[in-house]
């Protein structure tokens, strides 16, 4: 099990608290490989991208119009987090739903 997210987002440190087993890959420091966040934008979409990060409100205009997957491959920090890959499956956020899936 992977864990995408970032050392400093508390949402990503409680998921690893639960989730002992789960690889945790800083999106920072190391991003996401291309293939696991082509398939996460196919699954999740425009949730995919955190409009609410502080990086998005740094962008300009221009920028903001881009495509997503090209957005989140410049900007990985712009990822909504955690992104949990488990037994081939992908998992978004850390809601009440992902916890009782991965649970």
């Amino acid at each position: 099990m992977r864990l995408y997210g970032l050392k400093t987002c508390d949402t990503c440190r409680k998921a690893l608290k639960v989730l002992d087993n789960a690889e945790s890959v800083d999106v920072r420091a190391d991003g996401v490989p291309a293939e696991v966040m082509a398939r996460a934008f196919d699954q999740f979409g425009a949730a995919l991208l955190n409009t609410r990060s502080t990086t998005w409100r740094g962008l300009d205009a221009e920028e903001r119009e881009k495509p997503a997957l090209e957005l989140l491959a410049a900007h990985p920090t712009l990822m909504k987090r955690p992104l949990i890959e488990a037994d081939g499956t992908l998992y978004l956020g850390w809601g009440k739903d992902v916890q009782a899936a991965l649970g």
